[in-house]
């Protein structure tokens, strides 16, 4: 039973850490592809309006992405339902990037203003100390398979292959009496 809440626990880190790889590699493509749009007095009058706002109401236009792609989630599901796989996996994908552009430059402009709201400070704070946490318990499997990864490096697969035909021949090897 051990085991399987430790399987769990690492099954639960590796998602998280997934979507916070996906949150730090994209954000700079997502970024680029963004900044390809002439925005720029769009996003110098939204920044300064957001100035304007109180604490909550900022909560409220960093919700606003999320109610907005709601409804693609019900359509993703509706596609996987429907066992429309490549619709779903495509729509997914492209829901994933426009959402996370427009978090990314709305949490970039609103972060001051909302960790001043206490209980979103202590979100954010239990956030990042998930992500240390995932850290923690994937790190040291991640870096096992990888060292064990390495023995099949180009110009190490001889090596390997002659360890693999040796453990092979141990195991077939007829048994001591």
């Amino acid at each position: 039973m051990r085991k399987l809440v430790r399987a769990f626990w690492v099954v639960l880190a590796v998602a998280f850490l997934i979507e916070a790889w996906l949150w730090d590699h994209l954000k700079p493509l997502v970024a680029r592809v963004v900044d390809l749009v002439p925005w720029d007095r769009l996003k110098a009058r939204l920044a300064a309006q957001i100035e304007t706002l109180s604490p909550i109401a900022t909560l409220a236009v960093f919700i606003i992405p999320l109610i907005v792609l709601f409804p693609v989630k019900l359509i993703e599901f509706w596609l996987l339902a429907h066992r429309r796989w490549a619709s779903a996996i495509v729509l997914l994908l492209l829901a994933k990037l426009i959402g996370l552009g427009i978090t990314a430059f709305i949490f970039d402009v609103t972060r001051q203003k909302l960790l001043q709201i206490p209980w979103f400070l202590r979100l954010y704070n239990y956030v990042i100390w998930l992500r240390d946490w995932a850290h923690a318990i994937v790190d040291p499997i991640k870096l096992r398979v990888q060292q064990w990864l390495r023995v099949f490096a180009p110009g190490r697969t001889s090596r390997a292959f002659r360890l693999l035909m040796r453990i092979r021949r141990r195991m077939h090897a007829p048994a001591a009496l």
